[in-house]
């Protein structure tokens, strides 16, 4: 008898056994499936670092064409290209600053006439995106930032500031600054577009801080 009912016991144990493991196995898969989730979803939304971020525009952007889509003011335009969850990527013309078209106070003196001079020279044409290797592609709000090539084989920044329709931008580095400070001091000698009339308090307010910007 005592043999009998060992054999008994441990036969009732292993199916226990059974049991619990096949009632464990679905909670054991689910908790893989969850882990392997997390990990691919932070794996997936890990920002890239701002070298990272610079090698790929060059790869995808310098020295190649897009067809311009869109004008937003004298210093900003879309191109037909996506850009992450946007559809165009929105471009900021490097080493210059263009009159805000839309500011808290209303337009800015010469907005005007720089976005439609923009829009003119630009809108609707093949132009090449030149992106300075030297510096960080990417601005304050995410814009590319970029010199631009018109079909002509002139660069759009240096025209705004050389038919004074910009002012040099003096707030950041970048590869050109010493020429646009030169072309905008000409377009400045010879009264070029908002050079004629412009007061010092139509001037956007970092130029109107510098000491020695008038």
């Amino acid at each position: 008898m005592p043999p009998k009912q060992t054999n008994s016991v441990y036969a009732m144990s292993g199916r226990k056994r059974n049991t619990i493991l096949l009632l464990c196995l679905p909670a054991l898969v689910l908790l893989i499936l969850l882990d392997n989730t997390y990990i691919k979803h932070k794996w997936r939304f890990q920002p890239l670092s701002k070298e990272q971020v610079k090698t790929n525009d060059l790869e995808k952007y310098h020295t190649k064409s897009f067809s311009v889509v869109n004008i937003i003011d004298g210093d900003t335009l879309d191109i037909d290209i996506p850009d992450g969850q946007s559809e165009y990527t929105r471009i900021r013309l490097l080493g210059i600053d263009a009159p805000e078209k839309i500011t808290a106070s209303g337009g800015m003196y010469f907005a005007e006439e720089a976005t439609a001079f923009i829009r003119q020279s630009a809108l609707g044409k093949a132009v090449g995106i030149y992106l300075d290797q030297a510096n960080e592609t990417r601005g304050k709000y995410g814009r590319l930032l970029a010199y631009i090539k018109l079909p002509d084989g002139s660069f759009l920044n240096e025209i705004l500031l050389s038919e004074g329709f910009a002012y040099a931008d003096l707030r950041f580095g970048h590869s050109l600054y010493n020429k646009y400070k030169q072309i905008e001091s000409r377009a400045r000698s010879t009264k070029k577009g908002l050079w004629q009339n412009v007061t010092p308090d139509q001037m956007p307010q970092w130029l109107q801080q510098k000491k020695d910007a008038f």
